[in-house]
């Protein structure tokens, strides 16, 4: 599909880590403490085997080095991250605790964000040692923090979404009557993968009432002729998410099924012509349920416009009502707006969006017109 991207350096990770320290300290915070997960991948490049019982913690404070505290057996691997340069190892053996290890890195009565993911088993192992230390969840202090990318990987979030576009392209012209879901879910994974991902996080495949349901998982249901099949399917390809979804027909939709088909058309449409710097994520959200509220099918519209995307396929920003975040050149969501009738079908069209500076960007490019599938 495309030339695989340059890895990021040392320089970058050191960048995104000071800017993490950065706005922590803005926010009134003594730091940040980042487990394994997205966000020590996002801001080191390290991505543990396993995350054990063991702790591994990168600590961020505004004016100080970056420490990464990890197991003395698992050093090796973590000297070999690409931001490792950029950071300070301090590593601790079986036997001794790991809490003290860290607890000189921290400050004493300090509020601390917490990445999401963190093991509540360490977190109280800090509240033990520190007990005037307070903790807040990442996502709550510093919503933003992975939200704004930069142009290495908006690169790779338009590979991605090539990628799953690509896939989209090639199912349908696979057959879809007779089959079950699970076959074209399999289906879908297996282009995805040869289109370059190397992770698959879902593929839905929601056939008529199945449709109905935001987040069906495909089922042993056979698809039958006059079907409506809702494809929403991503992963990661170079680290970074692809998300996206059409709604097919297999053989030619009724007035009525074409009809809501091009409601949440317009809907789309609308919710991306809304985005721009500076103006609040919940207006996207507005702009696309207006359109379906207007056709009468507002109650049928039952999640948000669209999340974030980056190194996981679900993250801030989200566009949703009373969101008031302003909208940044940078900032990659999904703008997915959906209508789901009970017992019948439904229908949703979903492209993953980048602010610019002066609109917004498709990374998906299929086209929007309800394919008939056989």
């Amino acid at each position: 599909m495309s030339t695989t991207p340059a890895p990021f350096t040392a320089a970058d990770y050191r960048a995104r880590m000071a800017r993490a320290a950065r706005s922590a300290a803005d926010a009134g915070l003594a730091g940040v403490l980042v487990a394994p997960g997205p966000d020590l991948v996002h801001l080191t490049g390290y991505r543990p085997t396993a995350a054990t019982e063991r702790l591994t913690v990168l600590v961020l404070r505004e004016g100080r080095d970056p420490v990464l505290v990890v197991p003395t057996l698992e050093a090796p691997d973590a000297e070999q991250a690409a931001g490792a340069a950029a950071l300070t190892l301090r590593d601790w053996t079986d036997g001794h605790d790991p809490y003290a290890v860290t607890a000189p890195l921290l400050v004493s009565d300090g509020r601390f964000a917490v990445s999401d993911n963190t093991w509540a088993l360490h977190l109280l192992g800090f509240q033990q040692l520190l007990p005037a230390s307070s903790y807040v969840a990442l996502t709550e202090a510093l919503p933003m923090l992975r939200a704004v990318k930069d142009a290495h990987e908006l690169e790779r979030l338009a590979a991605a979404g090539a990628a799953a576009d690509a896939t989209y392209e090639e199912i349908i012209k696979v057959p879809f009557a007779g089959r079950r879901e699970i076959d074209v879910a399999g289906d879908l994974a297996s282009l995805l993968r040869q289109f370059g991902h190397s992770q698959v996080d879902f593929t839905v495949v929601g056939s008529g009432p199945n449709g109905a349901n935001p987040h069906h998982e495909a089922s042993e249901r056979t698809i039958g002729v006059g079907d409506m099949v809702v494809l929403d399917f991503g992963g990661l390809k170079h680290g970074y998410g692809s998300d996206t979804t059409r709604t097919v027909h297999v053989g030619e939709p009724s007035p009525a099924e074409q009809h809501i088909h091009d409601v949440v058309r317009e809907a789309q449409q609308a919710g991306f012509a809304a985005v721009r710097p500076g103006v609040a994520c919940q207006e996207v959200d507005r702009a696309a349920r207006e359109i379906i509220e207007e056709a009468g099918y507002g109650d049928l519209f039952i999640h948000r416009t669209g999340h974030g995307i980056g190194v996981t396929t679900h993250e801030p920003p989200y566009m949703i009502e009373g969101e008031e975040q302003p909208l940044v050149p940078g900032m990659c969501f999904s703008v997915e707006p959906g209508i789901y009738l009970p017992g019948r079908f439904g229908v949703r069209i979903e492209d993953i969006v980048t602010v610019t500076d002066d609109g917004g960007r498709r990374l998906n490019n299929t086209d929007h017109a309800m394919a008939v599938v056989g």
